[in-house]
């Protein structure tokens, strides 16, 4: 990435997160039933919103990669992948962690075998197999492998989207697209957006610093693995 364009970026991304901070503590009211605790709600719902995105990442990338995995692409595809997963991972830590933040005080508990939340904890493990099988697995079939599981493992997110809508839980209702008198107040409306862009654009930025290093550590293997192949060739000589 051109270093002035990284630079904006990273100045709009802070800029954001302050004024998403002052909306979700100062300007946001301060909710009925649960008090101050509700805040996390900024929070907690644009960290799972980044985490599903790059989910969705992955999910295509590894889909192009397993399509194409013959092409010079595949190695562009793979990159996109592994440093989607890495950042969904992060962010749905961020969600479990800020949802266990917020059931302690509501619930009396941190944590709960309910279908979402349960449905949320498998989906975080599954991507945290995912690069557990690309770092510890040192043959050539890991992407690939690791493609699969991808694909296999982004049919939870749907699941636990819709979980508090199939199933009664002790989650919460939806309160975005939601049934009939769901939904936020007017006032806390721009609280949540602002909060949202900010992380979107936080997982955005640091999901390229990410692309970068790994397509550089490929190329490096590349360079490595042709420097070998030359050696051997001048030793067979």
């Amino acid at each position: 990435m051109n270093r002035a364009i990284f630079t904006i970026a990273a100045v709009a991304t802070a800029i954001l997160l302050s004024f998403g901070l002052r909306e979700a503590l100062q300007v946001a009211p301060t909710e009925a039933t649960m008090g101050n605790i509700q805040r996390i709600f900024y929070y907690h719902v644009p960290a799972y919103a980044t985490a599903f995105t790059m989910f969705a990442v992955n999910l295509l990338a590894s889909i192009f990669y397993l399509a194409r995995r013959n092409s010079e692409s595949a190695a562009i595809a793979d990159a996109v992948a592994v440093s989607s997963a890495e950042i969904g991972v992060l962010f749905c830590s961020i969600g479990l962690i800020t949802g266990m933040l917020w059931a302690k005080p509501v619930w009396g508990i941190w944590w709960t075998w309910d279908a979402r939340l349960t449905s949320t904890f498998v989906l975080w493990l599954i991507y945290v197999s995912y690069l557990m099988l690309r770092q510890m697995s040192a043959t050539d079939q890991a992407p690939t492998l690791a493609a699969a599981l991808a694909i296999f493992g982004f049919v939870d997110v749907p699941i636990v989207y819709m979980s508090i809508r199939w199933w009664r839980t002790q989650h919460p209702q939806p309160v975005i697209f939601g049934e009939q008198g769901s939904g936020l107040d007017p006032s806390m409306v721009p609280a949540l957006l602002v909060n949202l862009a900010a992380f979107l654009l936080y997982g955005a930025l640091i999901f390229w610093v990410r692309y970068k290093l790994e397509r550089a550590r490929q190329q490096l293997r590349e360079s490595q693995a042709l420097h070998s192949l030359k050696l051997a060739r001048a030793e067979a000589r």
